[in-house]
């Protein structure tokens, strides 16, 4: 299945899908869910990054992954089954859905896409809206074996790590949320941005091909949480290329485990 979807695309078989809302805020977690009550695509469901696809963060990071278990119980409970075709959206280009698509994918969820142009291109479109909560009707979601291409911060040796966060916060310049500011050392930064035309659409496989043609089969990506990093991972898939593994910790626990930084522009 193509990880993206166009919102023509999708307004044909919004009765025959799940549809994922995760608009989401950095610094105001709870802003994601009043947005949706007041309007979110028709039978939209919620879900919450840091309460339903992340697990308590901690040394491990800002958004360690859930317990695979505890994923496939909050999949059953958002009425999602092994078979379920899921659409997922946010209001910043992709960059939150992206790491439901790409837990949905670890665990071979292959029935899985991502809105291109998120929100916004829905309500371009001039299509209706729906306001107030959408409550699924829980179905069964067996445990899956566990989540695939995952890479601690042990694994990164010879690796070719992505760091997908902006400019300012690769270099050290700006950090609002984790104990140091800088990057990980010999890391690239190929911000997300760079995936998106002026829009907020994917740029064409072929130009997403050149952003990441030398990058190699032995990619990581990271970013500050293991959020936005899914966002280069789809790019990449978008490209044509394989799935990158993700380093879930990125720089939040990378950060907190003290571990040596750099600044600047260069890895």
């Amino acid at each position: 299945m193509q990880p993206l979807v166009e919102a023509d695309e999708l307004a044909k078989v919004l009765e025959d899908v799940v549809i994922c809302d995760m608009r989401w805020d950095l610094t105001d977690p709870g802003k994601g869910r009043s947005t949706y009550e007041r309007g979110h695509i028709p039978g939209a469901v919620f879900v919450d990054l840091d309460t339903d696809l992340a697990a308590p963060q901690g040394v491990a990071g800002r958004h360690p992954l859930p317990s695979v278990a505890d994923f496939a119980s909050t999949l059953g409970r958002l009425g999602v089954s092994p078979g379920t075709r899921v659409i997922v959206y946010d209001d910043v280009a992709g960059r939150i859905g992206a790491r439901m698509w790409w837990m949905l994918r670890s665990i071979g969820h292959e029935e899985a896409q991502v809105l291109n142009g998120g929100y916004q291109a829905w309500v371009a479109t001039g299509r209706d809206i729906e306001v107030g909560m959408v409550v699924p009707q829980p179905r069964p979601y067996s445990t899956p074996t566990g989540f695939t291409g995952v890479t601690t911060h042990v694994g990164l040796a010879g690796r070719v790590l992505i760091d997908a966060r902006a400019g300012d916060r690769y270099r050290g310049e700006n950090e609002p949320v984790d104990p140091k500011a800088g990057h990980i050392p010999g890391a690239i930064n190929i911000s997300t941005v760079r995936n998106l035309d002026e829009e907020g659409r994917f740029l064409k496989p072929s130009d997403l091909a050149e952003v990441y043609g030398e990058v190699g089969s032995k990619a990581v990506v990271s970013c500050g949480s293991g959020v936005t990093a899914c966002h280069d991972a789809l790019a990449m898939v978008v490209a044509g290329l394989p799935m990158p593994d993700v380093y879930v910790g990125s720089f939040s626990e990378w950060s907190r485990l003290d571990l040596p930084v750099s600044t600047g522009p260069s890895p």
